[in-house]
C-alpha cells in the first residue's frame, strides 16, 4: 500500500515524519502542501473519513493562521467558509496529512503512524 504524505518541505514536524516513514519502510508519494494545496473535494474526504472536526486540520501554530486572527474568527464561519478558506492556502492546512489504505492522519504522533506499518 501506497501513501500520500502531504508535507511542506521546510516544516522540522515534516521531516521527521518523512524520515519515520523512510525509516519503516511506508511506503509513499510526497505532495507539497503549497504547490499543490489540498482541494475542497479532498479536504471534505478526509475530514469525513478521519472523524476529526474541521478545526484539526487548521495549522493553528502558522503565521498565516495568526496573521488572519483566525483563532477569534473560525468559531463565527460556516463549515463551507471554514472549508473554502482550508482550500485557499497550504499555509493553513495543518501537516503533514497521510492519506491511504482507509486511514487519515494529521500531524505526526509516532504513536498513530506505526498503525501505517
Amino acid at each position: 500500500m501506497s501513501y500520500l504524505f502531504i508535507e511542506y518541505p521546510r516544516c522540522t514536524t515534516c521531516k521527521k515524519a518523512k524520515r519515520w516513514l523512510i525509516e519503516n519502510n511506508v511506503d509513499f508519494k510526497g505532495r507539497h502542501i503549497v504547490e499543490e494545496n489540498p482541494n475542497i473535494e479532498e479536504l471534505k474526504k478526509w475530514i469525513d473519513e478521519s472523524g476529526l472536526p474541521i478545526k484539526k486540520f487548521f495549522n493553528t501554530s502558522g503565521v498565516k493562521y495568526k496573521e488572519l486572527n483566525l483563532k477569534d474568527k473560525l468559531p463565527n464561519l460556516t463549515e463551507d467558509e471554514q472549508m473554502n478558506l482550508l482550500a485557499s492556502d497550504g499555509m493553513l492546512v495543518k501537516r503533514p496529512i497521510i492519506v491511504g489504505n482507509n486511514k487519515i492522519l494529521v500531524g505526526f504522533k509516532e504513536e498513530d503512524w506505526e498503525k501505517l506499518k
